[in-house]
Parts: structure tokens; C-alpha cells; sequence
């Protein structure tokens, strides 16, 4: 059976699966055909490319001018598209163009050039443009099956492989996330006083930054970065960490080396040197002052700043050999007063309204396993 429907003289489509799948194909609604859209505005040139191509077991569909496949692809994801260069009012050159400026989803449609001349400019030209072949006319029928075939088989191969990978992608970050979840709860188990602390500056450097305007992934990166921060505990001597009253100034110089201890840690991951980053400057003060370096202002690299700010609420909202959980009140105040000497102004704002939308105070209580 084929079916032809025309409007204002464009040919929109033309079926011919019924005369030639195989009767078992077509009860097996499951099974999906390949679709070709065959632009030309001959039409005889149509109805061959029509008939040799759903012979093959291909559903087909025919225009008769750039505009027509514009419009039918405002609605339409076909597998494959063969377009003549040399149309009327819009040729073939024209039409890609704007076809390539369209979303993703249409531009990444396969698109085979058909010519009735054998040009190397033009050529040349159309691959430039995102052509992935040419198919000469008057075409050979084996030629037009094969070559079409072959792109939609490619596309095919190359969208089976772009999954898997984002498969093996996805898998192995979650392997990362949860390996650096294990350290960091190894870090916080050294610390009697501060479990799970790791676990809730992630959570809030986080917030910070998704409220700062960072990306999906550069929100993750901060996470993660906060879950490391302070994984240079581990070379700090148990006793120093766990010791109930004020440390000596030798013990705290101790504490002091920790960022560095963690920059060197994590600087053999170079694939996610933020995470060296974030734990080397998390210490710095945005007036000066911090440690390990002493550097200011804009030279504390942002990731940094960020941490700083949940680092700090999180020790001012936790229990430690020292004291108590402090008001809520008085950690809102505390960031306030140290905004631009020891918080860079921006990431202490954003904790600020974070502290005020707590009207429960609730948000210190953040699981350790979240994220």
C-alpha cells in the first residue's frame, strides 16, 4: 500500500511499509523501523528513493522543499534525512544551516547530501556544514540503501556507546563518592566530639554554592571538596585532636599543618585538583591572617571561601571538648561580625539567610550519611 498526501504542492508523505515488511514484522509492535525524510522538490526523484528505501525495511517520508522539512521537524525525530543542494527558494545548504542551529535533539539528526553534480567545492562545503555524506543522482538503488543504511547504523552505534559510557560515567562516581564518604567518615571518627562534620560542611558548602549560582557539577565538585577538607586530620596525632582543654601552642601549631597535610594527600587526584584546593586554604582569612599561608582577599580561591563559611558554622553549631552548641543568635551574629575579616562577604551573606530561614534551628541536624 502507498499513500501520497499533498498540500500547496509539497509531497508530505508517502508510506510503503505495508507492501514489503514481512508479515511477521508487522505484528511485532514492539519493533521499530528506521525514518528516512528524502527532501527534493522532483518528485520522481521521491518516489524511487520512496520505494527502493522502505523495500529495505525503512519508513519514509517525502518533502519538496527546505521549508517543508523545517516545519515538519518542529514535530518529527526522524532517523536520517537525505537533502538535495539544489532546490529552489532554499537549497540544501541553507536549510542545514538552520537545521544545525536548532536544539540538540534536531541537529544532531544525520543528514546526507543529494547531488546531481560531482563539485569538490561543494562538497567540501556541505561536510563543513555537518554533512555526513553525499549521495550522487541520478543514484544507483543499492547505493542510496547502502549508504543510507550505514549512517543510521552509525548513529545508532555511536548513541549505544555515548549511553554506556554515561553508564560507566554514572557508576563510577557514585564508586568516587561513596570511597571519599568513607574517608571522610574515617577523618570525623578520629574526632570524638565532631562526627559526621565532613558530612554537613559538604552539605552546606553545597547549599552555599548552589545559592552562589554554580552548576549542577560544580555544585558536586564543592561537596566533594567538603567532604575532604579536612582529611589532613589523619596525620595529626589522636591525643592532640581529642584533648579536652585548650591546646598548648606546640599542639596547635600541630593543628595547623593539616590544610597542607590534605593538599598533599589529595594533589594525586589530578583529575579533581579542587580537592587539594579546598582543603590547603579552607583556614585562610578573608582579611589575612589565616593559615597555612596567609593570603587575602580574592588570592583564597573560591572553593575555599566557600568551605570557610560552613566549616565554621559547623563548629560553632556542634559540640566540642570545649564548649556547647552556641545559640543560634549567636552564630548568626558571629558570622555577621566576622563578614570580610575572616568570611568573604558574598558566601557569609548566603549562610546568613540560610541561618534565617532556620527558624527551627534544625538545620545543624543535617544526616551525616545525606548526599
Amino acid at each position: 500500500m502507498r499513500n501520497w498526501f499533498e498540500a500547496n504542492g509539497e509531497v508530505l508523505t508517502v508510506t510503503y511499509e505495508a507492501e514489503f515488511i514481512d508479515a511477521e514484522d508487522k505484528n511485532d509492535d514492539k519493533k521499530e523501523y528506521p525514518w528516512v525524510v528524502v527532501v527534493d522538490d522532483d518528485i520522481s526523484n521521491l518516489k524511487t528513493a520512496g520505494h527502493v528505501l522502505s523495500k529495505n525495511g525503512m519508513r519514509v517520508t517525502a518533502l519538496r522543499s527546505g521549508k517543508a522539512l523545517l516545519e515538519f521537524l518542529k514535530d518529527n525525530r526522524p532517523s536520517l534525512i537525505l537533502l538535495d543542494i539544489e532546490m529552489p527558494e532554499m537549497d540544501g545548504f541553507e536549510t542545514i544551516k538552520i537545521l544545525k542551529a536548532m536544539d540538540s535533539v534536531v541537529s544532531d539528526i544525520p543528514v546526507i547530501f543529494l547531488t546531481g553534480t560531482d563539485d569538490l567545492e561543494s562538497e567540501t562545503l556541505g561536510l563543513q556544514l555537518g554533512a555526513m555524506d553525499f549521495i550522487r543522482k541520478p543514484f544507483a538503488p543499492e547505493i542510496l540503501c547502502m549508504r543510507a543504511k550505514h549512517t543510521i547504523d552509525l548513529i545508532k552505534l555511536q548513541s549505544s556507546l555515548a549511553t554506556e559510557v554515561a553508564r560507566k560515567t554514572r557508576e563510577n562516581e557514585s564508586l568516587l563518592t561513596s570511597v571519599i564518604k568513607s574517608l571522610a567518615d574515617a577523618i570525623d571518627a578520629k574526632d570524638t566530639y565532631t562526627n559526621g562534620h565532613s558530612s554537613r560542611v559538604a552539605e552546606y558548602s553545597r547549599e552555599i554554592a548552589k545559592r552562589f549560582g554554580y552548576s549542577q557539577e560544580e555544585q558536586d565538585m564543592v561537596y566533594m571538596a567538603g567532604l575532604l577538607h579536612d582529611v589532613g586530620k589523619i596525620g595529626v596525632p589522636d591525643a592532640v585532636i581529642n584533648k579536652p582543654s585548650r591546646l598548648s601552642d606546640e599542639e596547635f601549631e600541630l593543628i595547623k599543618k593539616h590544610p597542607v597535610i590534605g593538599s598533599q594527600i589529595l594533589e594525586n587526584i589530578n583529575e579533581m585538583p579542587q580537592l587539594a584546593t579546598g582543603a590547603h586554604w579552607h583556614h585562610e582569612k578573608y582579611g589575612g591572617g589565616g593559615y597555612p599561608d596567609g593570603i587575602s582577599g580574592d588570592e583564597i580561591p573560591e572553593i575555599s571561601r566557600i568551605i570557610a563559611v560552613a566549616d565554621a558554622y559547623d563548629a560553632m553549631t556542634s559540640n566540642r571538648s570545649y564548649r556547647n552548641v552556641m545559640p543560634q543568635e549567636k552564630v548568626r551574629s558571629e558570622i555577621e561580625r566576622c563578614m570580610g575579616a575572616q568570611f568573604d562577604p558574598r558566601f557569609a551573606d548566603i549562610m546568613i539567610g540560610m541561618i534565617d530561614e532556620d527558624k527551627e534551628y534544625l538545620m545543624r541536624e543535617i544526616p551525616a550519611d545525606r548526599g
